[in-house]
């Protein structure tokens, strides 16, 4: 199969910076409201609407919320950081940081907030705000961000991004059921997962070569163009830990596509 290629004829082998922002912004991290002369504030829901732009809830009783300028919002940054789903002794795979101005959305627009949010996150919270008329007395409330800048960090480098640039990207198709694949992965698959291993990757040039056996393979991450891999070694003498990278053949676009792409793998993997 030929790998997709960009207009300077290269194959793509992982997603831009922004279309990784893009993925960690969709909701499936751990968020933290940062603004100015506040507490840091957990956000227990968040997602992007269509153009990016953060949607949060959080509760009216919030020292944030209370803080906020009605009129003028207030500056704020939205920290992002991305955990892998599966038990590893360092599960941290990236963060991202929004800086921008936040503000409380009107009465009028909660409703397709809420039911925006409830794809990601199916909470009770949500069920007043998605009403044709929220209450007056509800106790839950959305802000939006609208994002200046935005910067990332994660196994592929560090990149800082313009609004617009960020605008463009689009989340991964697998950011909301990524965790559950790599879930299952982990407890159904370690085996076909240590095939997967390079020859030239493993301890003492292969997983025979190595007189403590082959490596612990664990999944670590998943997107569209491939996965990425936590390599362990079998005792702290046969050496370290080591994430590797394995990129598809071809960009895969929905769960067909990923599955016919883990049966090719799995069955050209190693004994």
């Amino acid at each position: 199969m030929v790998g997709r290629a960009d207009t300077t004829g290269t194959r793509v082998t992982g997603p831009t910076a922004a279309e990784r922002a893009r993925t960690l912004a969709y909701g499936m991290g751990d968020g933290v409201l940062v603004a100015p002369g506040v507490p840091h504030t957990p956000v227990p829901a968040y997602t992007t609407d269509l153009d990016g732009r953060p949607l949060l809830l959080l509760p009216v009783e919030s020292a944030l919320v209370k803080a906020l300028d009605r009129a003028d919002g207030r500056p704020a940054t939205l920290r992002i950081s991305d955990v892998a789903p599966v038990p590893l002794a360092d599960r941290m795979r990236g963060r991202a940081w929004l800086h921008g101005w936040l503000t409380e959305l009107p009465p009028a627009g909660l409703r397709g907030a809420a039911l925006r949010l409830s794809r990601p996150h199916p909470r009770p919270e949500l069920l007043d705000l998605a009403a044709e008329e929220p209450p007056r007395d509800r106790t839950w409330t959305v802000l939006t961000m609208d994002v200046a800048q935005v910067e990332i960090e994660d196994a592929w480098g560090g990149a800082t991004l313009e609004p617009e640039e960020y605008a463009a990207g689009a989340p991964d198709p697998f950011v909301a059921i990524g965790a559950g694949i790599l879930a299952h992965l982990d407890s159904c698959h370690r085996g076909e997962l240590k095939g997967l291993l390079p020859v030239s990757a493993a301890p003492s040039g292969g997983p025979s070569g190595s007189p403590d056996g082959p490596p612990e393979v664990r999944p670590l991450g998943l997107d569209r163009y491939g996965m990425w891999l936590r390599c362990s070694a079998p005792s702290p003498d046969a050496g370290g830990t080591f994430d590797l990278r394995l990129t598809f053949d071809e960009p895969v676009s929905d769960l067909h596509g990923l599955r016919r792409m883990y049966r090719h793998l799995f069955a050209h993997a190693a004994p």
